[in-house]
């Protein structure tokens, strides 16, 4: 058999017990052979850290050091990473079944690719809804600077070496650290492609920062100079024009999307 190549998973996890078993279970239940799963929990006091150790002999790594936020967790577990193949995963998500499998058969079919990236769901658990997203291609710094992307981070994957090669993450973002990776691969020249499969599920919850809104004054603080980065730039006058033409060209490239938009919208 044909040697497969590794794949590392870091999930980040603090107080957040209530999910962190599905999330787990749903890379450990993978049927992909060489994925080396590595937890990161600074300080968990909600039981997870005994959820943690009985699943410890299923994970390559677990990582209990203190740390200065989400972002510097990930770091913490990109430093240890062995794979070829680097993925990361919020506690309160989850990958689907084969994800981990489609992904790496990609990589190897596509080896000059540096991102590969999928479709997946959003799920609200706080009013029992969910919905598809299909991710945009292709991914542009302009598109993605004036809201003309769609990017599931818990489907996205990258070659390991590409991740280091821009730093890792930003420690100091505390709100979309995700964005900023993509913003950083972007401007280095490296190659994104979409992967057309579903892969992954993100959820919003009344703790979570996308769901309760908090952080939205940081959020847009950091968004901007990301932003800045991407276009070389400040804001000016014609950024609305901008949106709305990136926001059109997102629909447009891609009708099915549109198509799961106005057909489904939220079931």
């Amino acid at each position: 058999m044909a040697h497969a190549m590794k794949i590392s998973i870091v999930t980040i996890s603090y107080n957040q017990a209530e999910f962190l078993e599905r999330a787990m279970r749903s890379v450990l239940e993978q049927d992909y052979p060489n994925i080396e799963y590595i937890v990161v929990d600074p300080g968990s006091v909600d039981g997870s850290r005994a959820l943690i150790g009985r699943y410890g002999h299923r994970l390559s790594r677990v990582i209990l050091d203190p740390d200065n936020g989400p972002a510097d967790g990930l770091n913490h577990g990109l430093a240890v990473a062995t794979g070829e193949v680097f993925a990361f995963l919020n506690a309160d998500d989850y990958l689907l079944p084969g994800a981990v499998g489609a992904i790496m058969a990609g990589f190897r079919a596509h080896p000059d690719s540096d991102v590969l990236y999928g479709h997946g769901s959003i799920v609200d658990l706080r009013h029992g809804r969910s919905r598809r997203v299909l991710a945009t291609a292709p991914i542009t710094p302009w598109r993605l600077a004036h809201g003309g992307v769609f990017l599931l981070q818990q489907a996205s994957f990258y070659r390991t070496d590409a991740v280091r090669a821009v730093g890792g993450f930003n420690a100091a973002n505390r709100t979309c650290w995700d964005g900023e990776l993509i913003a950083e691969l972007l401007l280095a020249g490296r190659r994104f492609r979409l992967l057309p499969a579903d892969l992954a599920v993100f959820t919003l919850h009344a703790q979570s920062i996308s769901g309760t809104g908090a952080l939205e004054d940081r959020y847009h603080a950091d968004w901007t100079r990301i932003c800045q980065r991407l276009t070389g730039r400040g804001p000016d006058w014609l950024d609305p024009a901008r949106r709305l033409a990136a926001r059109s060209l997102k629909w447009a490239g891609n009708p099915r999307a549109l198509a799961v938009r106005l057909g489904w919208g939220w079931s």
